[in-house]
């Protein structure tokens, strides 16, 4: 059975690397992208199963991607995970009504993100995960 694959879209390398690194000890695959059009172009190229996303990129905003993502025939599907520095007072609920299926602040809570990318994937409900490699 093939690795779920996820899309970790984030402008800062060393939570690119950490995040690539906790996903891969959880048996995910993980590609990445560190700008709104690369994010659109690994979208369509890697058909991820799901895709964490900054808010704060160059070349088109979190919001113009999950814009774009929504309105492509073959990713409106895809469960995308918000996961900002911005503050969730003013860009919670605009990420969600966007399309977003959660939001997260960073830095977030490891173990809360990999329980909803489990339950957003449908690979089961929330529940205690592997140790996260420090």
């Amino acid at each position: 059975m093939p690795k779920p694959k996820i899309l970790v879209v984030d402008d800062d390398p060393d939570l690119l690397r950490a995040l690539r690194l906790r996903l891969r000890a959880n048996n995910y695959d993980v590609t990445t992208a560190s700008d709104g059009y690369a994010a659109i172009a690994a979208a369509q190229r890697e058909r991820p199963a799901l895709i964490i996303l900054d808010l704060g990129l160059p070349v088109g905003d979190g919001f113009v991607v999950l814009d774009r993502l929504q309105k492509s025939d073959t990713l409106a599907g895809v469960p995308v995970i918000v996961l900002s520095a911005r503050d969730p007072q003013t860009n919670e609920e605009h990420a969600l009504k966007a399309g977003a299926a959660a939001f997260f602040q960073k830095p977030a809570d490891n173990q809360e993100l990999l329980n909803v990318i489990r339950v957003s994937l449908g690979t089961g409900t929330a529940q205690p995960a592997a140790a996260w490699p420090s």
